[in-house]
């Protein structure tokens, strides 16, 4: 049993509580959280730790959503148009899957926990990232992704995605939780689609999904025009939307929990059929910008009452895994937010809402009894107002002073 203590404590829980001059005694649990002076008077045989001056203790940071199969990707793909992008994926995949091998996979989730990310959504096509992420330190959500728009082939993309599944529940553990994906609507066939989700409701999985990601999907299952048109045309000479309309895919996940990725091109309709399904939305900023797709309207999201959280996606579409790194271009990207408010919004999206999205209902905000995944912060000056705090995480954090998860250190 230890005792952290510290400037600040930042909860992250729904009132986002701050404790100045506080404490945390932890095993495998959090046992008590409060000021410092009463946490040690009340645990005297706990072992103390008294933190560098300017530190906070909070939660570990949770990244919904991360793509680790193409992570050798430096310069391989283009950007500036998602069509584009696409291509060059497909174009290029075989070289880049080569190119990760298992010391590629380590080195993007070390980056991960050293800069305080201890749960993450991993999504991936292939399998080949799965012994890795059960050896990783971290929690892992493990995304198992279907896609496929060839009805001739719907039984063998089903065999070979169960196959990916059934392997994923062998190594389910308390840290690696396998899990479901539907790629997106342009790209996977309902039959598969309906699959997957019934999957998730009989085995009570968590599910994601992209979804309205460019304004080429949103052309595409409006009007069945567009960028798409022309790129599916190379797959089937009458391509097709697989879906009536945007509303027809999500009608499918209505009774599972599901993450809809992106999501930043929807319209109000589609915001409110998220809400009423009690989905998330993982925001993916930087991957948007380069792609060149419009910025999510967290107004819209916030008024729809939607749980945002936060994913980097993978350096297939991004710079960095480094959640600090993602944070910034949020904060910076929305201006029509007062600045103290978004950093406090942004804060709870990447603890207690990717938790929730997640699935990992005992971490994601400090409390007692929930699990001891924790990370300390040294701010490179004093902060005295509490309400800037939250800003000032964002703006100088690059990696963490410590991180423990299920009370062990692993940072």
């Amino acid at each position: 049993m230890k005792i952290l203590t510290a400037d600040y404590i930042l909860t992250c829980n729904d009132k986002f509580e701050i404790i100045k001059n506080g404490a945390v005694c932890f095993d495998e649990k959090i046992i008590e959280i409060g000021k410092k002076e009463e946490v040690i008077k009340n645990n005297p045989y706990a072992r103390v730790k008294k933190l560098s001056p300017n530190s906070v203790i909070m939660p570990g940071l949770v990244n919904t959503h991360v793509h680790l199969e193409f992570s050798a990707n430096k310069t391989t793909l283009a950007y500036g148009n998602f069509i584009k992008w696409l291509k060059s994926v497909i174009e290029k995949r075989d070289i880049l899957k080569k190119s990760c091998d298992n010391e590629c996979y380590e080195l993007a989730i070390e980056t991960m926990l050293q800069s305080g990310t201890l749960a993450f959504g991993a999504v991936s096509s292939f399998g080949d990232d799965m012994e890795v992420c059960f050896e990783a330190p971290q929690r892992v959500v493990y995304f198992n992704e279907i896609l496929g728009s060839n009805p001739d082939k719907i039984e063998e993309i089903k065999f070979e995605f169960e196959r990916r599944v059934q392997k994923s529940f062998k190594y389910e553990s308390d840290s690696f939780i396998p899990a479901l994906s539907v790629h997106a609507p342009y790209s996977t066939h309902p039959v598969l689609a309906k699959y997957v989700v019934d999957l998730a409701k009989r085995d009570n999985l968590t599910v994601s999904t992209h979804f309205m990601e460019s304004m080429s999907e949103r052309e595409w299952l409006d009007s069945a025009r567009g960028d798409f048109e022309e790129f599916l045309s190379f797959f089937s000479k009458n391509a097709k939307p697989m879906y009536g309309n945007a509303l027809e895919y999500l009608e499918i996940f209505k009774e599972c929990k599901t993450t809809f990725i992106h999501a930043n091109c929807c319209n109000d309709t589609e915001y409110e059929k998220i809400s009423n399904m009690k989905g998330s939305i993982s925001h993916c900023l930087v991957s948007n910008r380069v792609l060149n797709n419009p910025v999510l309207n967290l107004k819209k999201v916030i008024s729809h009452n939607i749980p945002l959280c936060i994913g980097t996606d993978g350096l297939s579409s991004n710079i960095s895994l480094n959640m600090w790194d993602e944070l910034r271009s949020a904060l910076f990207a929305h201006m029509n937010f007062d600045v103290l408010r978004l950093a406090k919004y942004l804060m709870q999206a990447v603890t207690k809402n990717g938790a929730y999205a997640l699935g990992l209902e005992d971490i994601g905000y400090l409390k007692e009894g929930k699990k001891a995944d924790i990370i300390t912060v040294v701010l490179p000056g004093h902060v005295e107002d509490a309400e800037q705090l939250p800003l000032e995480l964002i703006l100088h954090t690059k990696e963490v002073k410590s991180g423990y998860i299920n009370g062990e250190r692993y940072v």
